[in-house]
């Protein structure tokens, strides 16, 4: 026999999700596939987060075109094998409308082709080595352009730095980034003295350290599968006792936090900082606090975009006033929200124009802006689509 208090435990969960059906039938599903395992295990909960906000926020206000926001998220595994199981998963199976999410290029690249099968939008959220072209993909995170000029121009033009080591990840997003940083570095004068990559997994990092500290460069530039790897190389590097400057294309404001002292002089550039001040950044930070209170993951510049992709994807969706693909891969080149990174729109070949930082690390792992970028162009990325 049900006590009274279970039947009303009961009944009200019962009546709420009846309500909810009620208000929001057929709602619409975003598909989050993402790397709840793996080198980006570190930085996914922040990502998943940022989208739960998104969602909520949404929803209270009546939703999209009547329709309640209804998430769906997927483990990559932060790989190509884990990334086509999510995608087919997502897409065939829970049948979402669309997927926005923060991966490893390694991950985007094996679920496109089945997004293409599929026929559905997908928002990729996450810095990345560009040049990512496809009918349905649209990217509003920081590319090379983007990225890697504030550091190398630090270095260059403030520190009197002449010659530099690449480090990354060996895959697209590791080879990508590092060879337009060597283009880059060689176009302004420098001297590239050493390059080397590791697996995406690699949590070793002392052979590839006795090579910097025989090349002596002054600057270092590191690209790796985000998350762990970063966590390790830079504290095998610190451990041992090497002075050269760091710059890192891949590491995020919370992975610097949870490096602590580690993480302490590095050089980042990001399309967002907790540190911004503007209101519609301010209004987000305490969104985001309240919501999860002691238990935010960070909020950084691989998840913050998330945030923006869910309401830009909002935006497309009212505009073509359907969920009909055609309707909305034209619509998101055109809709732009004020977040908090301030107004993104990715209008220039499925990419977008960003306000960039340069940020150096502190030791409480907290990130002081250096330097301010506004208005930073993508480049040359999808011209053919």
């Amino acid at each position: 026999m049900i006590s009274t208090l279970k039947r009303l435990t009961l009944c009200v969960s019962v009546c709420s999700i009846g309500m909810s059906t009620a208000f929001a039938a057929d709602p619409i599903k975003i598909g989050i596939p993402v790397g709840l395992s793996g080198s980006n295990s570190v930085v996914a909960p922040s990502v998943v987060q940022s989208a739960e906000l998104a969602a909520e926020e949404i929803n209270a206000k009546g939703g999209v075109l009547g329709r309640q926001l209804v998430l769906e998220v997927a483990d990559d595994a932060s790989g190509a094998a884990g990334a086509q199981k999510a995608f087919d998963s997502l897409l065939f199976q829970k049948k979402v409308d669309a997927l926005i999410s923060m991966e490893t290029s390694a991950a985007r690249n094996a679920g496109l082709p089945i997004v293409t099968k599929a026929k559905k939008p997908y928002i990729y959220t996450s810095l990345y080595e560009g040049r990512s072209c496809n009918k349905y993909l649209y990217v509003d995170a920081p590319v090379p352009e983007q990225m890697v000029a504030p550091i190398v121009d630090q270095f260059m033009k403030k520190d009197g730095a002449k010659t530099f080591f690449l480090v990354g990840s060996d895959y697209a997003f590791g080879r990508g980034m590092l060879k337009f940083t060597r283009e880059y570095i060689e176009k302004q004068g420098g001297k590239v003295v050493g390059d080397e990559y590791a697996p995406m997994d690699a949590t070793d990092w002392t052979a590839i350290i006795s090579k910097i500290r025989t090349a002596a460069p002054d600057a270092i530039v590191m690209s790796t599968a985000g998350g762990a790897p970063n966590v390790t190389l830079t504290k095998q590097y610190k451990a041992a006792g090497l002075k050269a400057l760091i710059g890192n294309l891949s590491v995020d404001e919370g992975t610097a936090k949870s490096m602590g002292e580690d993480a302490e002089g590095v050089f980042i550039t990001a399309s967002y900082l907790t540190s911004l001040d503007s209101p519609r950044a301010k209004e987000f930070m305490a969104a985001m606090q309240k919501k999860f209170g002691a238990n935010l993951k960070t909020p950084n510049d691989l998840s913050v975009p998330e945030y923006d992709a869910i309401y830009l994807y909002k935006a497309a969706v009212e505009q073509a006033k359907s969920l009909d693909t055609d309707a909305i891969i034209k619509a998101l080149a055109e809709v732009s929200v004020d977040g908090p990174r301030g107004k993104v729109q990715m209008n220039m070949q499925r990419h977008a124009p960003l306000n960039m930082y340069l940020g150096q690390v502190q030791k409480d792992g907290s990130v002081k802006v250096v330097s301010t970028f506004n208005n930073v162009s993508p480049g040359e990325q999808c011209p053919k689509l």
